[in-house]
C-alpha cells in the first residue's frame, strides 16, 4: 500500500494524500487582483489529484510585493478577484486550498523573471522602496532598503493579520506564512541581513522575534481550528548565516504557539550562497525538523519521481512531498504516480474515460460504462 497516497493530518484538515502543490509566483496580476490566467492556472492544478494547492506568495501589502505582478491580500479587489477564482475551483473541485502569506521586503521591485528579475529602483517607472530588518542591500549595486522603525514594523504585523482575516473570509482552508528564500521574515532572522541593534537583531531570540510575532497575529486573526504553518529555508548556504540549528530552535519556539507544520527548504538570502544541488538536496533538512520537532514536516526540492516521494514518506523522512516545477510540466503528475505506485485519486467524472485499461481502479469512484 502506497505511503504517499495515505490521509495526512495538518491541525484539524486532512489531506486525501500526501502531495502538496507549492506555492509557485506567476507574476500575472493586476494590482495584486487575480485574473483569467489565475483561473486557468489554478484550475489545471485543483483537477490534479494532489492532497493540497497553495496559493503562490501572496503579498500582504503592495510594497510587498516582489514583482508589480504579484498577488497580493491588501484590497477589495484583491479578496473580491480571488473569491472569483476560489468560487469556480470550489465547484469542480474537492481539493483543499490554502495561501502562502508573505512580503518580499528588500527582495522588492522586481521585474518578472522573464524580463530579467532585477530590481527596479524607487523612482523608475514601476518601483518603489523597499524594506528590510536593516538598510543592506540583497546584491551589490542595488538600491538599499529603509530598515524598518517600530511604526513600520506595527504597519507590517497588522497587514500580516489583515490578510489573514481576508484569508478566513474567503473560507481558505489554511494559512503558510513565508518566512523562507530570502524575503522579509527570512531576512529578520539571518544575521546576514539582520544587523540591527534593538530587540530585533543581535542574538538568535532577538532576530526570531519578528517572525514569531507575526505568526501569532496571523493565527490569532486566521480562523479558530484552521492551520496556520510555516515555510522556512533551513539554511543560508553561506558560512555564518542562518543554519539548521537556528531553523530547529524557530520551529520548537513556532510548535509551542500552535503552528501545525513545517514546509522546509533552503536558501534565497544571499548571491553569496553556494547550494549543493542535486537530487533530494533538501530533504534531510526536513528529516532533522521532523526527527526534532515532531510538526508534521513537507519536503521539497528536486523530487520529480513518485519512487522518490513514496520513500521518503515511507521511510519516515518527512510526512508530505511539495512538487512545483514538476507539476508545472506535467500537471497529472499525481495521477501518473498513482500509477507507478498502486494507488487511486480523485479525478473529475469529466476524464473518468481517460483512465487507461490497465490502470481501471485509478481514479476513486469512477464507474466506467462504453468507451
Amino acid at each position: 500500500m502506497s505511503q504517499l497516497f495515505q490521509p495526512l493530518q495538518i491541525g484539524q484538515l486532512e489531506l486525501a494524500n500526501r502531495i502538496v502543490i507549492a506555492p509557485m509566483c506567476q507574476y500575472s496580476a493586476s494590482e495584486g487582483t487575480p485574473g483569467d490566467w489565475h483561473l486557468i492556472h489554478l484550475g489545471r492544478l485543483a483537477l490534479s489529484g494532489a492532497g493540497l494547492l497553495v496559493l503562490e506568495a501572496t503579498a500582504v501589502e503592495a510594497e510587498g510585493r516582489i514583482s508589480a505582478g504579484d498577488l497580493g491580500l491588501y484590497s477589495d479587489a484583491n479578496e473580491a478577484g480571488l473569491a472569483r477564482v476560489l468560487g469556480a475551483l470550489r465547484a469542480h473541485s474537492p481539493m483543499p486550498v490554502a495561501i502562502q502569506l508573505g512580503h518580499a521586503g528588500r527582495k522588492a521591485s522586481s521585474r518578472a523573471p522573464w524580463d530579467g528579475g532585477a530590481q527596479v529602483r524607487a523612482g523608475e517607472p514601476g518601483g518603489w522602496q523597499g524594506v528590510s530588518a536593516s538598510a543592506l542591500p540583497h546584491a551589490p549595486g542595488e538600491q538599499a532598503p529603509l530598515a524598518l522603525d517600530a511604526a513600520g514594523l506595527r504597519r507590517v504585523r497588522e497587514a500580516f493579520a489583515s490578510a489573514a482575516r481576508r484569508a478566513a473570509r474567503l473560507g481558505l482552508d489554511g494559512i503558510e506564512i513565508h518566512a523562507a528564500h530570502g524575503y522579509l521574515l527570512h531576512q529578520f532572522l539571518s544575521p546576514l541581513s539582520n544587523q540591527r541593534s534593538d530587540g530585533y537583531g543581535g542574538s538568535l531570540a532577538n532576530r526570531m522575534r519578528f517572525a514569531l510575532e507575526v505568526f501569532d497575529a496571523v493565527r490569532e486573526a486566521f480562523t479558530p481550528g484552521k492551520p496556520v504553518w510555516v515555510r522556512v529555508s533551513a539554511t543560508d548556504w553561506v558560512p555564518g548565516g542562518w543554519d539548521v540549528e537556528s531553523t530547529v530552535a524557530l520551529a520548537q519556539e513556532l510548535k509551542a504557539r500552535g503552528c501545525a507544520a513545517i514546509h522546509v527548504s533552503s536558501g534565497g538570502v544571499s548571491p553569496q550562497q553556494a547550494i549543493a544541488l542535486g537530487p533530494l538536496y533538501q530533504v534531510p533538512f526536513a528529516e532533522r525538523l521532523k526527527a526534532e520537532v515532531g510538526l508534521p514536516t513537507i519536503a521539497v526540492g528536486l523530487i520529480t519521481e513518485p519512487e522518490q516521494a513514496e520513500a521518503i514518506v515511507a521511510e519516515g523522512r518527512a510526512d508530505a512531498v511539495a512538487i512545483a516545477r514538476t507539476v508545472l510540466y506535467d500537471p497529472h503528475w499525481p495521477w501518473h504516480a498513482a500509477t507507478r505506485l498502486g494507488a487511486q485519486v480523485v479525478a473529475p467524472r469529466q476524464y473518468w474515460r481517460s483512465q487507461p485499461r490497465e490502470f481501471k481502479d485509478l481514479f476513486a469512484g469512477a464507474a466506467f460504462g462504453a468507451r
